[in-house]
């Protein structure tokens, strides 16, 4: 590692009083049963082992997240941690491994479970809201090779489709998707747009004509229509299409290549630093602490990350 870290990548009980200070602001909350203040330390045994009074279970600060039985260093997990927030285009398994002097399988398998604290919660709340804008867009990555199976859908049987909204001077939610038609689409935009006072900008595609015509405007990019401005603001969905430039130039620069069943972790990496953005106040440090709180509640073993499949060498 690099000479004049902070602590806390460096020293093991630096690491989880730093991850502790983050999960537990006032005091340690037991996982088992929920109870604060009723806490004692383990002196002589594990590092950081607590012995919950109310339902008399040991616990760490690792419990319930995706650190949750690792052998890997706590302080190398902040670290990588870190590497990955702050990283604009990502950060690829190979340069990890080389970064932290673990192996390349354990920094690939580091970093899928680091994207997965990043991926947003079921119980988050729709974006958009009174006064805002959200554009809408889809796109496609893969390879050009050969014709879609789907009549009717275009594009190419081997690229992924990505639908991503964006929240102007917000966050942004992207989901890998099958086909771009609006019985994919719907649902949705339905779940993640507040749409009762949001306005929705798209591009002119018909799986948009679903939406309410009073908060519904898109422009024309077949007549050369790429921004109209209104009574109620610019029309366009260059914020969209900025946030398909950056995906793209990470995966085709840093990871090259990703399986299918892993691209809806990559989408959340990649939304997780935009969302979390310098502009938007969030520096790289307060970036990587929001990915530990976000760590919480989310578990995930080797098995389900490859999905029963051979590992392969992918970045």
């Amino acid at each position: 590692m690099p000479k004049n870290l902070p602590a806390r990548f460096t020293n093991e009980e630096a690491a989880r009083a730093h991850l502790e200070g983050i999960r537990w602001p006032d005091g340690p909350v037991c996982p088992h049963c929920g109870v604060l203040d009723k806490a004692s330390r383990i002196q002589g045994g594990r590092l950081g082992l607590i012995f919950c009074n109310a339902c008399r279970k040991q616990y760490t600060v690792t419990v319930g997240t995706v650190f949750e039985r690792s052998k890997i260093p706590l302080h190398t997990w902040l670290y990588a941690n870190h590497l990955l927030c702050s990283s604009k285009k990502g950060m690829s398994a190979h340069q990890m491994h080389r970064t932290l002097g673990v192996t390349y399988k354990t920094a690939w398998f580091m970093a899928h479970r680091l994207r997965e604290a990043m991926a947003p919660s079921d119980k988050a709340p729709p974006i958009g809201g009174e006064g805002k804008t959200v554009e809408a867009d889809e796109m496609f990555i893969g390879n050009k090779v050969g014709k879609r199976k789907h009549p009717g859908s275009g594009g190419y049987a081997h690229k992924r489709a990505i639908l991503s909204l964006v929240e102007r001077k917000g966050a942004v939610r992207s989901f890998a998707i099958d086909e771009p038609t609006r019985y994919e689409i719907r649902p949705i935009m339905d779940d993640n747009i507040h749409f009762a006072t949001t306005k929705v900008y798209t591009d002119g595609s018909n799986v948009y004509r679903f939406m309410p015509v009073k908060q519904h405007e898109s422009v024309d990019h077949s007549k050369g229509e790429y921004v109209r401005y209104t009574k109620t603001g610019k029309v366009h969905t260059n914020t969209v299409e900025g946030v398909f430039s950056i995906f793209r130039r990470g995966m085709t620069g840093t990871y090259q290549h990703c399986g299918e069943q892993h691209l809806s972790r990559y989408l959340a990496e990649f939304d997780f630093r935009y969302s979390n953005r310098a502009s938007l106040g969030v520096d790289d440090d307060a970036r990587a602490d929001i990915a530990l709180k976000a760590a919480e509640g989310k578990r995930l073993t080797y098995r389900r990350t490859v999905q029963a499949e051979a590992f392969s060498p992918a970045n």
